[in-house]
């Protein structure tokens, strides 16, 4: 099993329907935050079963839904079936976009699902495509010294913040006794300090800062802004 297969069946990531909800709107209302102009166009990288695109399409140009996962892609391909500025890509949709015609991309909580090799591959097909003056967001990007108490203790916050904590216990408590925690040990778990992730962007070219707060609910994880050096 690969990543991509992983997130192309059901998961339990998300405990309840509140909870994905909060999500999303909260990834929307983050995105939106590093868009500059109503015509820039935006690619959500990794973007998962999104809720919220309409609203982040409505503040840009042209919004890029990519994903790895086939039914995810069919699923947002129906949702926003109407939108005539969103387009559902996959990963090699992405690669084939022409050089220098996106402003901002995001990729948000993805790096930890890569190889080291694929995420430089990412970043030099990303530098490829950006616009002059574009920028890179990578984001929830996991320090090697959180781990998944860490994690929990973020999400129960977030599900006491929005409703949904005793949901969040159980979901908890599911995992545990789930097989995810050998599947992240098989697949691997790219974690990366911050001098390390600032290092990567270097090589690849990139001008690269620490943004805070971190995008989403984990202020934990950290969050990279990055421009073609």
């Amino acid at each position: 099993m690969t990543w991509a297969e992983f997130w192309n069946r059901e998961t339990t990531i998300y405990v309840n329907e509140r909870h994905r909800v909060a999500h999303y709107d909260g990834v929307a209302r983050d995105i939106l935050s590093f868009v500059r102009a109503s015509s820039e166009r935006v690619v959500d990288y990794g973007c998962g079963d999104t809720l919220a695109a309409d609203r982040v399409a409505a503040g840009c140009g042209h919004l890029y839904l990519c994903d790895a996962a086939s039914n995810v892609r069919d699923r947002l391909s129906a949702r926003y079936a109407g939108s005539a500025h969103i387009s559902v890509l996959a990963p090699e949709q992405f690669d084939g976009l022409p050089s220098g015609t996106v402003n901002l991309i995001l990729v948000n909580s993805v790096v930890q699902y890569l190889s080291l090799a694929d995420l430089d591959r990412l970043l030099a097909v990303s530098r490829d495509k950006l616009a002059p003056g574009g920028r890179l967001v990578l984001a929830d990007i996991v320090p090697k010294q959180v781990g998944p108490i860490g994690d929990a203790l973020q999400l129960l916050k977030f599900a006491g913040a929005n409703g949904f904590l005793i949901a969040a216990f159980a979901g908890l408590v599911r995992s545990y006794f789930s097989n995810y925690r050998e599947i992240r040990q098989g697949l691997g778990f790219l974690q990366l300090d911050e001098k390390e992730m600032l290092d990567l962007l270097a090589q690849a070219g990139f001008a690269a800062r620490r943004h805070f707060p971190n995008m989403g609910h984990n202020a934990r994880r950290m969050t990279f802004v990055a421009t073609p050096a």
